[in-house]
């Protein structure tokens, strides 16, 4: 049972017995944001079908249109983008807004760049602008950028005065596919040959999308390296954006650890860089099952049959972190209901996200009661504990808002959530779906 409360932006969640119906899940984000961008930059007219709507891509739409991409009104049917070419966007009259996005952020810091003898000022809202950028405007530099802002450059407000970029071979501290996309972006626009390599692979999106749109592109996965040659061309395409796997993980959480629960989620992305959340799940004993699985535009998709099942504490952490980054709020809760110890490791990367989010999770799920030890970087979480209700709070984070109601529908009692409407960041449908599903009218 869901309510809602208005003049406290809480939701208030009741628990359930299960779920059960169909779920359209809505377009990825990372896709989205990046067939807005190379839409942008591409000659002639590029259509994207399945469009995320959410606040992040809509940051993005409007920076690019700032720049003189003509860019159709968002829906989920058609967008309609008239690409102006690379190294061709027009020096904005404002200051370019990138919202809560950090993707927005980090990509197009590696575009503006290469664009000589243009200005561009980039910022965002509070939470972006105490974000890390250093990770990408060092090597950046390197390339030859011009780059300024607080803090040395690592926080927003950002200042670039675009200019001539040469070419260098990067070898990431972190597996990031932000870092790798901006770097492999800036590229495009570089004399040479550009290469990222990294020390596990980070999800593959952009170098799909930028082959599809005609760059050249050089993968070699043994050496976790992926390099773009500098000056190709960019022409429009026809991108279809499937489901993202980050959303689908709140409903494969929810039909795994509440009884009676069948939900089949539909056109969801399978890209084996997204995938490890679906690994895990069935590792702590899930029933999870790939349905009509299929590929559009290089992106393999496919739907998703989950059913209730008990689950079991495991080990997360090495390279299975890059391909499941997103999801470990929402896994953590799952740990909760599991039996026996889950352990998160190598996963510091999530105290710089929206929120802090090996934090955040620590303390919220603490509050209902679970049994959770903090480290550096992970969680250690002792499951099979009765979830109780509480106050809790989303830290204004999309992921974190979800997660904690995923963990209310099975908590005993009732569960009040602050700050639940940030949820529409990335899912704007998750709570009305959550009330279908649920079949609470309230």
């Amino acid at each position: 049972m869901l309510q809602t409360d208005s003049s406290a932006r809480a939701l208030i969640v009741s628990p359930v017995s299960g779920l059960r119906g169909q779920v359209r899940i809505p377009g990825d984000k990372s896709i989205s944001h990046r067939a807005l961008m190379l839409g942008s930059l591409a000659e002639g007219e590029t259509t994207i079908q399945g469009l995320l709507l959410g606040e992040d891509p809509r940051s993005t739409a409007a920076c690019f249109r700032a720049m003189g991409a003509e860019i159709s009104e968002l829906n989920t049917d058609w967008v309609r983008i008239q690409g102006i070419g690379l190294g061709q966007l027009q020096e904005p009259m404002d200051v370019l807004n990138a919202g809560n996005s950090g993707t927005t952020m980090r990509l197009m810091l590696g575009i503006l760049a290469g664009h000589a003898g243009r200005f561009f000022a980039v910022t965002g809202d509070g939470s972006l602008r105490s974000r890390p950028m250093r990770r990408v405007v060092d090597p950046l530099r390197l390339m030859g950028a011009q780059i300024w802002g607080r803090a040395g450059g690592n926080l927003a407000p950002l200042a670039v005065q675009g200019g001539s970029l040469k070419g260098i071979h990067y070898h990431s501290p972190v597996a990031s596919a932000q870092v790798k996309s901006c770097l492999l972006l800036a590229g495009l626009l570089a004399e040479g040959t550009t290469q990222v390599t990294e020390p596990a692979l980070s999800r593959d999106h952009s170098e799909r999308m930028l082959r599809a749109f005609g760059a050249e592109i050089k993968a070699d996965p043994e050496e976790k390296t992926v390099a773009v040659v500098g000056g190709s061309r960019l022409r429009g395409q026809a991108v279809t954006v499937p489901g993202d796997i980050s959303s689908a993980a709140f409903w494969l959480v929810a039909g795994s650890i509440l009884p009676e629960s069948e939900l089949l989620l539909e056109n969801v992305g399978l890209n084996p860089t997204r995938t490890g959340v679906l690994e895990v799940l069935r590792e702590m004993g899930a029933d999870i099952q790939i349905e009509n699985a299929r590929e559009i535009a290089g992106e393999p998709l496919g739907n998703l049959r989950v059913r209730s099942a008990p689950l079991r504490g495991c080990t997360i952490a090495g390279d299975r972190i890059p391909t499941l980054i997103d999801e470990i709020p929402v896994l953590a809760v799952a740990a909760a209901f599991a039996e026996g110890v889950t352990v998160i490791r190598d996963a510091a990367e999530l105290r710089v996200k929206e929120s802090d989010r090996l934090a955040a999770m620590a303390q919220e799920l603490g509050r209902l009661g679970a049994r959770v030890r903090e480290h550096p970087d992970g969680l250690e979480i002792q499951g099979g504990i009765p979830l109780q209700g509480a106050e809790v709070d989303s830290h204004e984070d999309h992921r974190i808002a979800m997660s904690l109601m995923v963990a209310a529908l099975g908590a005993q009692g009732s569960t009040t959530l602050a700050g639940a409407d940030c949820a529409r960041i990335s899912y704007p449908d998750f709570i009305p779906t959550l009330q279908r599903v649920t079949g609470s009218l309230g």
